[in-house]
């Protein structure tokens, strides 16, 4: 049995019991100081195949971006959830994370009839569901939900380096780097920056802030 047949573990379990429309789904963007937290939710093909697809985090950006193109064309269902800076620091990263997904699970054109996460609690939807610890790596379709999650915020992270090239989004993607806080505190704390983070927080508090919060 190979690496795919394997992660195709959970779902062969659901196509036992007649279950076909199954929704894997993940976030990314949970440790960033700026910008959305970002989930997805695919529905695959039954018993599909996508030799060397696994979790996000252990796949190049190039690798990521060509899964990505595949997954998009070959999916029954591909959802997307986004929720800003501003709705996390209000309601907490886990709860926006949470969120994310549903936003993400609503999306999409063909409703599951199951729901394999991320090692989250789904409490707020109203769709079986069974939340996998390290998820990414054991469920196919959860990996390739992290994918488009992690593609998609990306390339929001790339738009807000155009905007704003002198923090180094690019590199970055938003992560507490060294480079990252060396730049927020030479530039200021931008609108779009999660302020209930810690590193947030002690950078405002020596007043440094951007023109575009003033």
């Amino acid at each position: 049995m190979d690496g795919t047949c394997d992660l195709l573990k959970y779902e062969k379990e659901l196509y036992a019991q007649n279950i076909t429309l199954i929704a894997g789904t993940d976030e990314a963007g949970r440790g960033p100081l700026v910008g959305p937290v970002v989930a997805a939710s695919v529905v695959l093909p039954v018993n599909y195949e996508l030799p060397g697809l696994i979790d996000s985090k252990q796949l190049t950006e190039k690798k990521r971006e060509f899964f990505y193109d595949i997954i998009m064309r070959d999916a029954i269902a591909v959802g997307v959830g986004i929720v800003d800076a501003k709705t996390i620091d209000e309601i907490n990263i886990l709860e926006a994370s949470r969120l994310a997904m549903k936003l993400a699970i609503l999306d999409m054109k063909v409703q599951p009839e199951y729901v394999l996460s991320d090692a989250m609690k789904l409490h707020n939807i109203d769709i079986p569901y069974k939340d996998i610890t390290h998820g990414d790596a054991l469920s196919l379709s959860i990996a390739a939900a992290s994918v488009i999650a992690k593609v998609t915020r990306d390339r929001m992270m790339y738009e807000l380096d155009k905007e704003y090239p002198l923090y180094g989004f690019a590199k970055h993607k938003g992560y507490p780097t060294k480079a990252h806080l060396e730049a927020i505190k030479k530039y200021g704390v931008l609108a779009n920056y999660r302020f209930t983070y810690k590193p947030v927080i002690a950078i405002r508090e020596q007043g440094v802030i951007h023109e575009n919060l003033l």
